[in-house]
């Protein structure tokens, strides 16, 4: 129902033109005033739609009410009445925004037509603003999922570049130069917080959000300049907490600076040892030298054996694993080290083997040491056990095959490559973890599975650019890009021409090809 302000000194003009209206409209709301002084102050309770405004009234004109209403409200339509057709009125009221004017006596197929067509470009503007609304909604749920699917591959897997510089550009902010990660330890059942946390990071930081895996959920927290690295982190930990009451299990691990985005990872793993003792009364811990010292000679052997461990992981080879892991607690005893801090060290290596597992699809809980260790002999002992519990996950559940897997995966995105595919989706389509299905394109196909469905999309998009009736913003939409102005830069990425000259293209051969037969 649209509502309707009349405004008159003249009662009679009043009355006769309300009763036009609601004649003609039975679903309008009219009300009336006497002069501009009483009409701003209806509207500025009533929200009109339509204002009907006499030019020469007493306390107020119409020209005074007009300019006077509009500081504070710009979306109202205003007819200008009057019985003196002269061209200053008219520009003045021009100048104003007033959509028509009425020269005083009007017919009453005037007033009607009048109103009509105001109403009609209302209902337009209504539903353009609607359609407007949705796309938006639409494009903030893609990026959301494009979001986190990046946080996910910078802290597992390589992203490739592109899709990094086009969320940023339309995220509409600036990554700062440092960066940091904080991780929330996220405790079972307690999903229903995501939202709220998403919602709670929106305001006022620069934080990218990725999927919560294995009740870990990580965040890429750009460096405010403005505030100290505590103070920003502390705050953020503090906001998120609050929203769980502090209610038991929740824990925030923070990581180190970084530079580049091809850092976050150690910043990542930092914010993982931060979290080691999730009994800590502040409810979070910023990474530090005490929690992982290691002797000056100690870090390339260290790097050296984590990636003989993902290699023994990744083939199954469990006699080498616990070799490994055992030769690096006597390394380190040996080397003088004290039992707690190799203690944590070879936990590192324990949850580095959870995630190399869980990346080939093997889920097992994150293992941790019961107690502090006593002496070497205990930690060894209880080491030892943990690797054959992982063992024994990892041969119940290793019977999975990687090619359906893949062949799978690769259909299921073919065939719904126009919808918002996260690795979330695909990781419950084929029941897989998402970190290990990033992985899998990755090192089986030489691709990421967003390259791949980048690829799906803008082949499609191709063909269809051949059919010049179809426009450029139904393609966008129909190959699964919610703004078209996206769809044009990745397109340009992918191919070096817009899609404009891209048809033109297409169009040009076909012509030439016509005219050749």
């Amino acid at each position: 129902m649209f509502k309707l302000l009349l405004v008159d000194d003249e009662p009679i003009e009043r009355d006769g033109m309300q009763a036009i209206l609601q004649h003609a409209f039975q679903d309008m709301e009219i009300k009336q005033a006497k002069n501009g002084k009483i009409a701003v102050e209806i509207v500025a309770q009533w929200k009109p739609d339509v204002v009907f405004m006499d030019i020469m009234m007493p306390t107020m004109n119409g020209l005074e009410a007009i300019e006077e209403i509009r500081q504070t409200d710009k979306e109202i339509e205003f007819v200008m009445m009057t019985a003196f057709d002269t061209f200053d009125y008219a520009r003045q009221a021009i100048k104003l925004g007033v959509k028509d004017y009425l020269l005083k006596p009007s017919k009453a197929g005037e007033i009607v037509a009048t109103a009509d067509k105001l109403f009609m470009q209302l209902k337009q503007k209504i539903k353009e603003s609607a359609q407007r609304q949705q796309e938006q909604e639409a494009l903030q749920k893609a990026l959301a999922i494009v979001e986190t699917d990046i946080v996910t591959q910078l802290l597992f897997d390589h992203v490739h570049e592109m899709h990094i510089d086009l969320l940023v550009e339309m995220l509409e902010t600036q990554p700062a130069e440092e960066k940091f990660v904080m991780t929330v330890h996220v405790p079972e059942g307690a999903e229903h917080f995501y939202a709220d946390i998403k919602e709670k990071i929106s305001k006022g930081n620069n934080v990218w959000m990725g999927a919560c895996y294995d009740n870990h959920l990580p965040l890429i927290v750009f460096r405010n300049p403005l505030q100290s690295l505590r103070s920003q982190a502390i705050t953020l930990a503090n906001g998120i907490l609050a929203l769980t009451d502090r209610n038991e299990g929740w824990f925030v691990g923070i990581g180190t600076i970084c530079e580049s985005l091809d850092d976050v990872r150690n910043s990542y793993q930092k914010s993982l040892i931060a979290m080691l003792d999730l009994k800590a009364p502040s409810r979070y811990r910023f990474y530090s030298d005490e929690l992982e010292p290691i002797k000056a000679d100690v870090p390339v052997f260290i790097k050296q054996q984590e990636k003989r461990l993902v290699d023994f992981v990744r083939l199954g080879e469990w006699e080498a694993v616990e070799g490994l892991v055992l030769n690096v607690i006597r390394q380190l005893e040996h080397a003088g080290e004290k039992v707690l801090r190799t203690q944590q060290r070879s936990l590192e290596f324990l949850w580095l083997t959870t995630r190399v597992m869980a990346e080939i699809g093997i889920e097992a809980e994150t293992p941790l040491y019961s107690i502090p260790a006593k002496d070497y002999r205990q930690l060894m002992s209880e080491t030892l056990e943990m690797i054959n519990g992982l063992k024994k996950i990892y041969m119940t559940q290793s019977s999975r095959m990687e090619f359906d897997k893949i062949h799978k995966i690769k259909q299921f995105i073919t065939e719904h490559s126009h919808e918002d595919i996260s690795l979330d989706i695909l990781a419950r389509k084929v029941d897989l973890s998402p970190i290990y299905i990033s992985k899998m394109f990755k090192e089986k196909l030489g691709i990421n599975y967003i390259d791949f469905l980048t690829e799906c999309r803008i082949e499609k998009a191709k063909k269809l650019l051949a059919d010049p009736k179809i426009s450029l913003k139904a393609i966008a939409l129909e190959v699964g890009y919610h703004e078209p102005n996206y769809f044009s830069k990745v397109f340009r990425k992918m191919n070096d021409i817009s899609p404009t000259e891209y048809r033109m293209t297409l169009l040009n051969a076909g012509k030439a090809e016509g005219s050749g037969t």
